[in-house]
C-alpha cells in the first residue's frame, strides 16, 4: 500500500473536520494574546468529495481504523504504566509495608509480589497455585496481598472475616490455611462459608465474630481499596512487582519472569 496516500487520507479528513473543531475549541474562542489561523474552509461540493474519497479509502483498506485502534491502545497502556509508576513511588510504604496487610512468606525477603483479589473471582482460583509455589521455591519472597471484594457483597463479607482472621495471626502460619480453603474452595465465598473454613482451620470464634466489625477491619479494607483506585486496579487478580503492574492470572512462568527482571 502506497505510504503516502495512507498518511494522506487520515490528513484529509483531519482538514476536513478542523474548522468544526476550530469553532468548538473555547481557547480560540477566548485568546486575545494570540489569535489562531483561519481555518481553511471548503464548498459543499469539496466536503462531499473529501468524505467521499475518505469513506473509499476506509472500505478499501479497513486495517487503518484497527492500526488507529492499536495505536490508541497503546498509548492508553503507556499513560496507564506511568501513572501507576507514579503511585508506587508516592504510596510505596503504604503498598509494600502497611501494617494493615496480610504478609506471607519472607517478612524480609529482598523480592516481592502484592496481589489484589477476591474471594469469588475464579481467576484468583486459578492463579492459587502460583502464589504457593513461588513461596515454597522462592524463600525471599514476601508475598502480600490485599483485599480487593469488588464481586458483590458476599465477596465483602469474606473480606472482613479474612482480616478479621489475620488479626489473631500476625505471623501468617494460620492465615495461609484459611486462605487456600476459602479461595480455593468450590461454591461462592459469604460470611457463612468464610466463617465455616476459618473454624475448621482453628480460630478464635468468639473473639473472630467481635473483630470483624472493628475499626481494624474497616480501615484495612479502605486502604486496599485506594491503593486500588489509586494504582488504576480494576480486576482481579492484579499484581504490583516493583514499579510495574501486572493484570490477569498471567501464569507461574510470567511472574517468575517478571521477578527476575526486577531482580536484576
Amino acid at each position: 500500500m502506497n505510504s503516502t496516500l495512507r498518511l494522506a487520507i487520515p490528513l484529509a479528513a483531519m482538514v476536513l473536520l478542523s474548522p468544526l473543531a476550530a469553532a468548538q475549541t473555547p481557547s480560540a474562542q477566548t485568546s486575545a494574546a494570540a489569535p489562531a489561523p483561519a481555518a481553511p474552509s471548503f464548498s459543499p461540493s469539496q466536503r462531499r468529495e473529501i468524505e467521499g474519497i475518505v469513506k473509499s479509502y476506509l472500505v478499501a483498506h479497513p486495517e487503518v481504523l484497527q492500526e488507529a485502534t492499536d495505536a490508541l491502545d497503546k498509548q492508553q497502556k503507556q499513560a496507564d504504566a506511568a501513572k501507576a509508576r507514579e503511585t508506587i513511588k508516592k504510596d510505596n510504604a503504604t503498598l509494600f509495608d502497611s501494617p494493615h496487610q496480610v504478609v506471607l512468606g519472607n517478612p524480609q525477603g529482598n523480592e516481592t509480589v502484592v496481589e489484589f483479589f477476591d474471594y469469588n473471582c475464579a481467576f484468583c482460583k486459578r492463579a492459587l497455585p502460583d502464589m504457593l509455589t513461588l513461596l515454597k521455591t522462592n524463600p525471599n519472597l514476601k508475598f502480600v496481598l490485599k483485599e480487593f471484594p469488588v464481586l458483590g457483597p458476599g465477596s465483602v463479607e469474606a473480606a472482613h472475616v479474612a482480616v478479621a482472621a489475620r488479626m489473631q495471626d500476625p505471623t501468617g502460619k494460620k492465615y495461609i490455611e484459611f486462605h487456600q480453603k476459602l479461595l480455593g474452595g468450590r461454591g461462592p465465598a459469604d460470611k457463612a462459608r468464610a466463617l465455616a473454613v476459618a473454624k475448621e482451620v482453628g480460630f478464635d470464634m468468639p473473639r473472630l465474630e467481635k473483630d470483624m466489625n472493628s475499626d481494624e477491619v474497616k480501615t484495612t479494607i479502605d486502604e486496599d481499596m485506594k491503593l486500588a483506585d489509586a494504582l488504576g486496579v480494576s480486576g482481579t487478580p492484579t499484581y504490583v512487582v516493583g514499579d510495574q503492574v501486572v493484570v490477569g492470572a498471567v501464569g507461574l512462568d510470567e511472574l517468575k519472569a517478571t521477578l527476575k527482571a526486577k531482580a536484576e
